[in-house]
């Protein structure tokens, strides 16, 4: 069969228009940083940034364009106000090309394992390729800068051991085994991504005039340093030291840089990846104190996501996903 005759597949053009939307508002976020930026060594990192974002863009109205499909509306200049003093110091926006970067390797991986047509594998392998590129260039950096976090160090294992018990799983509070390499991990870089976020509230708290959208913000804020405090809490507890909080990174405006509608679309994304991380700690956490933690985390960041989305629905700033045709409403439709 001619390739450029088969159809694209649901998880295709669910992908296609995802990853259309998030770049859209991932692109009206760099504008702001590169219109903002002074530091000289993000600058190159940050416009390559804008380069990759606006490929992808290009690439997937391409496509939809062939196979005749509206595309999804993006986010403009009205929902941008480059005259407003930058929120954030340079750093930040480093520290957002690392995160996003990270993300969007856990995305187009997913996108890429669920794809078949050529030109949409091409694409999604592109975009995985490119994440990576950018995690490895701003970890580099950030180290330079000497404002990466590394997650905490452990006695080299003399040995390779079995668990002998069923206790290994189940012990009771007050009698746990020490944490393992890869619950450790997984509390790091939770962290890690709460602290981001923290600090994106921080700011659009300081911006926003809308209540509903500052009190949701606020909860966001709020469900962030739970998280934070229960993890590093039990770091200390096994002598691990727990994670230093990064620098203030939020300045003192006071004038909206992004529509509510970008704000609230993003914690709308970031909500998404955060149950996905958070579920995949829970799968490999094998301390009851820690799946019941990442179980009620899951639960409240689902309730969370929820206010999210009403607000974006009763806004009209959601865009429906495209679905199937309601078959049985045509067959009855005689």
């Amino acid at each position: 069969m001619d390739k450029h005759n088969v159809r694209l597949s649901s998880a295709e053009i669910g992908g296609l228009w995802t990853t259309f939307i998030q770049g859209s508002m991932t692109i009206t976020l760099i504008k702001y940083f590169l219109h903002h930026l002074k530091d000289e060594e993000i600058k190159p990192l940050m416009k390559e940034s804008f380069q990759i974002y606006s490929g992808q863009m290009k690439e997937i109205r391409r496509i939809f364009s062939e196979e005749k499909i509206p595309l999804p509306d993006e986010f403009t200049d009205k929902d941008l106000n480059l005259s407003a003093p930058p929120l954030f110091y340079d750093p930040f926006s480093l520290t957002f090309i690392y995160a996003m970067s990270r993300m969007n390797m856990v995305n187009f991986s997913f996108l890429t394992s669920n794809t078949a047509r050529a030109d949409v594998r091409k694409l999604f392998s592109n975009c995985l390729s490119d994440a990576l590129k950018q995690y490895n260039e701003a970890t580099e950096l950030m180290l330079e800068k000497g404002i990466y976090d590394r997650p905490p160090t452990i006695v080299y294992p003399t040995d390779n051991e079995y668990i002998e018990k069923k206790s290994y799983l189940t012990k009771l509070i007050g009698d746990k085994r020490p944490l393992n390499v890869i619950e450790i991990t997984d509390m790091f870089f939770n962290i890690e991504r709460n602290y981001f976020a923290i600090v994106l509230c921080m700011g659009f708290m300081q911006v926003v005039k809308d209540k509903e959208v500052f009190e949701f913000i606020r909860e966001g804020k709020k469900i962030s340093e739970k998280q934070i405090t229960f993890i590093n809490d039990l770091l200390k507890k096994e002598n691990l030291m727990g994670n230093i909080s990064t620098p203030l990174e939020v300045t003192g405006s006071t004038v909206a840089p992004f529509s509510d509608k970008l704000v609230v679309t993003l914690f709308h994304a970031l909500n998404g990846i955060d149950i996905t991380l958070i579920s995949h700690a829970q799968a490999l956490s094998m301390r009851p104190d820690l799946i019941a933690f990442y179980t009620k985390t899951i639960a409240e960041i689902f309730l969370y996501a929820k206010k999210g989305f009403n607000i974006l629905v009763e806004r009209g700033w959601i865009q429906e996903p495209p679905s199937t045709i309601d078959r049985i409403k045509l067959q009855n439709n005689k």
